[in-house]
């Protein structure tokens, strides 16, 4: 079954390049991506892999753990995280779980059969501290995943389960938001003490909470 929005992230223990991991317990509190690669030594996924590798304050700095998978066993992923380090210029500091026996493609959904019935699709989910999936996206083979926009997203999913609002189009972190609809317009002055602009009736804004 397709996981989807809502859904509590299905739980799972697997190897990892960083020792066995129980899933639930090793998010903890935290949020946390964890993002699919058909395979080991895959040119577009050595790209993702280093970038993400090189992102790893941004995520700790917004409370996310990431972690990768693959099909290959672990003996491969040690000899492709020498290659993503030489050739991406970093040095892997997530881990990459081993999953030969499809057990998390399977649990995931990632397994396409219109794309290939052995390989798992380049899925990416968000999970949010109480285990819940809050962002799926799934990417062709030929194009490479931007994690400026994962990271845009996390901030705007962070940002709106705090605060009664909504990130418009292109949003970035600072920028104004929408308020929610559920908030009457008698409740703006107290609950949007920056100020706020009525556009429409369904259209208000305010400066982003938080900053």
């Amino acid at each position: 079954m397709a996981i989807r929005l809502g859904d509590t992230a299905p739980d799972f223990r697997a190897e990892t390049t960083e020792g066995q991991v129980s899933f639930h317990d090793w998010l903890g509190e935290s949020w946390g991506i964890l993002f699919s690669h058909p395979a080991d030594f895959t040119p577009v996924c050595t790209t993702e892999l280093g970038t993400v590798s090189k992102l790893r304050d941004e995520f700790a700095a917004r409370g996310v753990k990431v972690i990768a998978v693959s099909v290959d066993p672990i003996g491969s992923h040690n000899e492709w995280i020498a290659d993503i380090n030489e050739t991406q210029n970093t040095e892997m500091n997530y881990p990459i779980i081993a999953d030969p026996d499809r057990i998390v493609a399977d649990a995931y959904d990632m397994i396409h059969p219109n794309a290939d019935d052995t390989l798992t699709v380049r899925s990416v989910f968000v999970i949010d501290p109480a285990k819940k999936v809050r962002l799926t996206l799934t990417y062709p083979a030929a194009t490479g995943r931007n994690f400026d926009e994962i990271l845009r997203v996390v901030d705007s999913l962070q940002l709106t389960t705090k605060f009664q609002v909504a990130t418009p189009a292109i949003w970035r972190d600072g920028d104004d938001c929408i308020i929610s609809n559920t908030v009457a317009d008698d409740e703006l002055a107290a609950k949007f003490p920056k100020g706020y602009e009525t556009i429409k009736p369904y259209l208000r804004t305010t400066p982003q909470p938080n900053r």
